[in-house]
């Protein structure tokens, strides 16, 4: 036989062994890879069952907490008009009330009043009107253009 033909040979079967060593090596990483990713996903599934658990655990506590006295007719709508526990609740002044209730719409109609003095303002009026003026000059000129290719146009369409 022909040596380069051996050498050849040789050449192929070096290669297809090291397709094979590529293809194996390829194999045992990803099933390595894939080994990780199920332990991964089954640690975040006993995590998750764990949080749910809890989760389950602080609910049942949280409505065992707030179940109402049952009412006498079995329905209750509210407590309103029944006893009330005030000793936890703030003490809060009369007079901060008062503030609150009658300042709040006083401060919204001073912001009101603000906004109305700055529309109505000498600037904002000639900020305005000059801009009315730009846009009818624009809106003018607009139609002087329109009707001077309306006329150069009309000669062509009725000589055709």
């Amino acid at each position: 036989m022909n040596p380069a033909l051996w050498a050849a040979l040789g050449g192929a079967v070096a290669l297809l062994l090291v397709l094979l060593g590529a293809a194996l090596a390829t194999l045992v990483v990803s099933r390595r890879a894939r080994a990780r990713e199920q332990a991964a996903l089954a640690t975040a599934r006993a995590d998750v069952d764990t949080l749910l658990a809890r989760v389950d655990e602080l609910s049942a506590e949280l409505a065992a907490s707030r179940t109402p006295a049952p009412a006498e007719d079995g329905y209750l709508i509210t407590t309103a008009g029944g006893p009330v526990d005030r000793s936890h609740l703030p003490q809060v002044p009369e007079r901060a009330v008062l503030s609150v209730t009658v300042g709040e719409p006083l401060v919204k109609l001073a912001a009101f009043g603000y906004g109305l003095r700055r529309a109505l303002s000498a600037e904002s009026r000639n900020r305005i009107a000059f801009e009315m003026r730009r846009e009818a000059k624009r809106a003018r000129k607009a139609r002087r253009r329109a009707a001077r290719r309306t006329r150069v146009t009309a000669p062509e369409e009725s000589a055709a």
